[in-house]
Protein backbone atom coordinates (compact mmCIF):
# COMPACT_ATOMS: atom_id res chain seq x y z
CA UNK A 1 0.00 0.00 0.00
CA UNK A 2 3.08 2.39 0.47
CA UNK A 3 4.17 1.90 -3.26
CA UNK A 4 3.75 4.41 -5.85
CA UNK A 5 2.50 1.17 -8.33
CA UNK A 6 -0.41 0.84 -5.97
CA UNK A 7 -1.38 4.08 -5.92
CA UNK A 8 -1.37 4.74 -9.42
CA UNK A 9 -3.18 1.35 -9.90
CA UNK A 10 -6.17 2.36 -7.32
CA UNK A 11 -6.70 5.71 -8.83
CA UNK A 12 -7.12 4.57 -12.04
CA UNK A 13 -9.67 1.51 -10.89
CA UNK A 14 -11.54 4.70 -9.04
CA UNK A 15 -11.76 6.42 -12.65
CA UNK A 16 -12.98 3.46 -14.34
CA UNK A 17 -15.93 2.82 -11.43
CA UNK A 18 -16.20 6.79 -11.44
CA UNK A 19 -17.08 6.36 -15.18
CA UNK A 20 -18.74 2.87 -14.79
CA UNK A 21 -21.15 4.60 -12.40
CA UNK A 22 -22.22 7.55 -14.48
CA UNK A 23 -22.49 5.19 -17.28
CA UNK A 24 -24.97 3.39 -15.36
CA UNK A 25 -27.30 5.86 -14.00
CA UNK A 26 -27.51 7.95 -17.44
CA UNK A 27 -28.21 4.99 -19.04
CA UNK A 28 -30.37 3.29 -16.85
CA UNK A 29 -32.24 6.82 -17.11
CA UNK A 30 -33.97 5.65 -19.92
CA UNK A 31 -35.21 9.02 -21.36
CA UNK A 32 -32.13 9.92 -23.03
CA UNK A 33 -28.88 11.57 -22.20
CA UNK A 34 -30.04 15.02 -22.15
CA UNK A 35 -32.34 14.29 -19.46
CA UNK A 36 -30.18 12.64 -17.27
CA UNK A 37 -29.98 14.51 -13.82
CA UNK A 38 -26.19 14.69 -14.26
CA UNK A 39 -25.88 16.01 -10.60
CA UNK A 40 -27.14 12.93 -9.22
CA UNK A 41 -25.13 10.82 -11.78
CA UNK A 42 -21.86 12.76 -10.62
CA UNK A 43 -22.44 12.16 -6.98
CA UNK A 44 -23.12 8.39 -7.62
CA UNK A 45 -19.70 8.46 -9.44
CA UNK A 46 -18.00 10.17 -6.56
CA UNK A 47 -19.45 7.66 -4.32
CA UNK A 48 -18.84 4.98 -6.22
CA UNK A 49 -15.48 6.09 -6.79
CA UNK A 50 -14.81 6.80 -2.64
CA UNK A 51 -15.99 2.96 -2.17
CA UNK A 52 -13.75 1.43 -4.95
CA UNK A 53 -10.69 3.40 -2.86
CA UNK A 54 -11.85 2.72 0.37
CA UNK A 55 -11.94 -1.33 -0.78
CA UNK A 56 -8.58 -1.18 -2.52
CA UNK A 57 -7.16 0.36 1.52
CA UNK A 58 -8.89 -2.23 3.20
CA UNK A 59 -7.75 -5.06 0.27
CA UNK A 60 -4.32 -4.43 0.18
CA UNK A 61 -3.06 -6.14 3.43
CA UNK A 62 -0.83 -8.39 2.28
CA UNK A 63 -0.29 -7.69 -1.60
CA UNK A 64 0.59 -5.25 -3.74
CA UNK A 65 -2.24 -4.28 -5.39
CA UNK A 66 -5.06 -2.70 -4.66
CA UNK A 67 -7.23 -5.96 -4.66
CA UNK A 68 -6.86 -9.42 -2.57
CA UNK A 69 -5.13 -11.31 -5.04
CA UNK A 70 -3.93 -8.19 -7.45
CA UNK A 71 0.05 -7.34 -7.77
CA UNK A 72 0.48 -4.40 -9.40
CA UNK A 73 2.68 -4.60 -12.36
CA UNK A 74 6.20 -3.33 -12.21
CA UNK A 75 7.41 -1.44 -15.04
CA UNK A 76 9.54 -3.56 -16.95
CA UNK A 77 11.07 -0.58 -18.93
CA UNK A 78 14.93 -1.08 -19.20
CA UNK A 79 16.87 1.68 -17.49
CA UNK A 80 19.83 3.16 -18.72
CA UNK A 81 23.29 2.42 -17.24
CA UNK A 82 24.89 5.07 -14.94
CA UNK A 83 27.79 7.07 -16.13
Amino acid sequence: MFTGAFWKATVERMIRTFAQAVLGVAGGDGLGIVDVDWGGALSVGGLAAVLALLTAIVTSGGTNGPGITEKVAESDTPTLPSI
